[in-house]
């Protein structure tokens, strides 16, 4: 077994900074821990790629630092919607304590709520839905009673 020592941060790559800083930090309430710039290398050579420049915003929340990532160089593809079933990074799933609460805000703030994948389990009190940040990203909300087994 290799020993990492820790998970460092989640990387995701934005189209409009601002916009996913206002879903993340805003919205979602994570805490702006600090933002920094990158051009050429050592950067080209450790992202594989030619005349990178970018910013970078980093955040964190319960302990969990996301890297928010805008390339200004090279142009990025058009974002796609991809599938859960689909290799590589699915979704981020969060606990919250009331989702209709939670979906409403979300749809206050201007975000789509995925409703064709809102389920409720009433013996339980369950329920989960899945969200997108402005890209696309997928994110899971999950409501669950205290003490019930709850999304990994």
């Amino acid at each position: 077994m290799i020993p990492l020592e820790r998970l460092t941060h989640v990387g995701l790559c934005v189209s409009d900074l601002e916009r996913s800083l206002r879903f993340y930090r805003d919205l979602l309430g994570f805490r702006s821990v600090k933002e920094i710039e990158v051009e050429g290398e050592p950067a080209d050579t450790l992202l594989g790629l030619r005349d990178v420049k970018l910013r970078a915003a980093y955040l964190e929340r319960d302990g969990v630092t996301l890297e928010l990532l805008r390339f200004a160089r090279p142009p990025a593809p058009p974002p796609r919607r991809r599938t859960l079933h689909e290799p590589g990074l699915t979704h981020l799933s969060f606990r919250v304590a009331d989702l209709d609460a939670t979906l409403a805000a979300v749809r206050a703030a201007g975000e789509r709520v995925l409703d064709e994948t809102l389920i409720r389990v009433p013996a339980s009190g369950a329920a989960a839905c899945f969200v997108t940040d402005p890209d696309g990203q997928l994110i899971e909300l999950v409501q669950s009673r205290e003490g019930a087994p709850r999304a990994a």
